[in-house]
């Protein structure tokens, strides 16, 4: 990638984002949006993002790939990472080479290193001068992550926190509400991912990107979409009839869905 693609691919990322300011968006794929352009723009391999509740326990918000999902995860079990020692300081965490770094977190970086990772950065999404989460980047190379790239992965992270807290100035009183309906959004979410793993024998990451696709090609919330899949039994026949097409187009010759 050239210099000058890799600008214009970091201003179409921005502006992606800050058009979530001036639109009604839907939060999960805003911040699965977040990662997999850090994901895509970084010098990284993965990024996933973990959420704060209003008692401060974060939860897992958006992954780019399996195994990224299942070491955050694992943070969260082992109470012990970057991330979380990112969302406590509110300060980036880098780590060039988990090797060096075992005595800090000693079940962690076993189990990222076991999932073939080799180094990781942590961003803190941050609004009215509190912690509301943390962005990991993992890398599968040992490297620190230049200037540049930490400036990218640390505005794109601030544009999302202001469009979690958009429609009033970000109090906390303000702040908290918006956390719980987006840490609520994102359950609804998994359940319906769920679902239609079940329902059409596909993968969890199948049914995620089914969802994505049905609701972008509606116009509608993602949430949404998973909301009236789980909720509203009237409208599920025709969602999932509308899934199933769309899986059955959207099949390579292996039979995954792209």
């Amino acid at each position: 990638m050239t210099d000058g693609d890799r600008e214009a691919q970091v201003l179409d990322a921005v502006i992606t984002l800050v058009d979530s300011l001036l639109h009604d968006f839907d939060v999960v794929e805003l911040l699965t949006e977040l990662t997999e352009r850090c994901a895509a723009l970084l010098d990284v391999s993965t990024a996933g993002l973990l959420l704060a509740d209003p008692r401060g326990q974060l939860h897992l918000m958006a992954a780019t790939s399996d195994r990224t999902e299942e070491i955050e995860l694992f943070q969260l079990q082992a109470d012990e990472g970057p991330c979380l020692d990112c969302y406590v300081s509110g300060e980036p965490v880098s780590i060039a080479d988990l090797a060096t770094v075992i005595g800090r977190w000693p079940r962690f970086v076993p189990a990222a290193r076991t999932a073939g990772f080799a180094s990781v950065h942590a961003v803190p999404m941050r609004a009215a001068g509190s912690s509301l989460g943390a962005l990991g980047l993992f890398g599968t190379s040992v490297g620190e992550l230049n200037p540049a790239d930490l400036l990218i992965g640390r505005s794109l992270a601030h544009v999302a926190s202001v469009a979690i807290v958009q429609e009033h100035s970000p109090t906390a009183e303000v702040v908290l509400p918006h956390l719980r309906s987006a840490l609520t959004s994102r359950v609804v979410v998994e359940q319906a991912k769920g679902y239609l793993r079940e329902r059409l024998d596909i993968t969890v990451a199948e049914a995620f990107t089914l969802l994505r696709r049905y609701a972008r090609a509606s116009g509608s919330h993602l949430s949404a979409v998973a909301r009236q899949l789980i909720s509203e039994p009237a409208a599920r026949p025709r969602i999932v009839a509308a899934l199933t097409d769309l899986a059955d187009r959207s099949r390579t010759p292996e039979g995954v869905i792209e």
